[in-house]
């Protein structure tokens, strides 16, 4: 099909425009992949403590007390957290995000029933005054 060239300017003119706002309003995705690591939950043991050093010492911690559910990728020591709660000790050079999630889960269900771990915020400062 043959245009006059001043409508063939504006038909190209309106493609590019809105090529530009689509490309402008489109969020860039990374194609999805599946991850075929193997991860194990498992309680801490005395050969552990090395491990947990060096997590503590990459988040330039102490390596608080106390027994810890701990993530292994691979076979690797990735993240740790306190089975009382609260203390999360990981590797920073590796996405723990989800394992955390994991790892608050299995604590959940190895502590005693009615065991909680400790609160922190206001609440927390409000039991504490006399």
């Amino acid at each position: 099909m043959l245009y006059h060239p001043e409508i063939q300017r504006l038909l190209v003119e309106q493609k590019v425009e809105t090529l530009r706002h689509d490309a402008q309003h489109t969020v860039p995705t990374a194609p999805a992949r599946a991850d075929f690591s193997r991860i194990d939950l498992r309680l801490c043991r005395v050969g552990d403590d090395a491990e947990l050093a060096r997590l503590a010492a990459l988040e330039e911690v102490e390596v608080p007390r106390g027994r810890f559910v701990l993530a292994e990728v691979d076979g690797r020591l990735v993240a740790a957290l306190a089975l009382a709660g609260g203390e999360f000790l990981a590797d920073p050079f590796v996405s723990t995000t989800d394992l955390r999630r994991l790892l608050e889960l299995r604590a959940s269900q190895l502590r005693e029933p009615g065991e909680r771990p400790p609160r922190f915020g206001l609440a927390a400062v409000r039991s504490l005054s006399i």
